[in-house]
């Protein structure tokens, strides 16, 4: 029994054209992480300026500051670079502490606008927040169900 033989033709693999159009969201996320997390590192660092003496009121430094500002400066000393580190590295955990610092930076802005300035602070911060889940919207879209 001698069957006919039946030939396929298999089309070449186009990886660029594979990747290119359904991951133009999570580009753009990717994208907007990195500038985020260049953003929170010069906060961060701009809070440790502060902490060092830069900016002070008097000549006895971080000290003559008064003590609600005092502890959100550290706070956010603290937070915003290690958050910018887990979004420059991708990691899972640097967009929730990223998160945790935009929305802590508005919530201050908002309710102790004497701290740090109030909407001066609160509308950047409401943008970006707004950017960010603009784009994983638009990249969970993307994703084959």
């Amino acid at each position: 029994m001698n069957r006919p033989e039946r030939r396929e033709i298999l089309e070449p693999v186009h990886a660029e054209d594979a990747e290119s159009a359904p991951n133009r969201w999570s580009s753009w996320l990717y994208i907007f992480l990195r500038v985020m997390a260049a953003v929170s590192l010069a906060k961060g660092l701009y809070h440790w300026a502060v902490i060092c003496g830069l900016h002070a009121p008097a000549r006895s430094g971080f000290d003559s500051h008064d003590m609600p500002y005092q502890v959100a400066t550290v706070f956010f000393a603290i937070i915003d670079p290690v958050a910018g580190v887990g979004l420059w590295l991708a990691a899972p955990w640097g967009p929730v502490l990223w998160l945790t610092s935009v929305i802590s930076m508005a919530a201050v802005g908002v309710l102790f606008p004497q701290i740090f300035g109030g909407l001066l602070t609160v509308v950047p911060e409401v943008i970006v927040l707004g950017v960010y889940l603009y784009l994983v919207m638009m990249t969970a879209r993307e994703q084959p169900a």
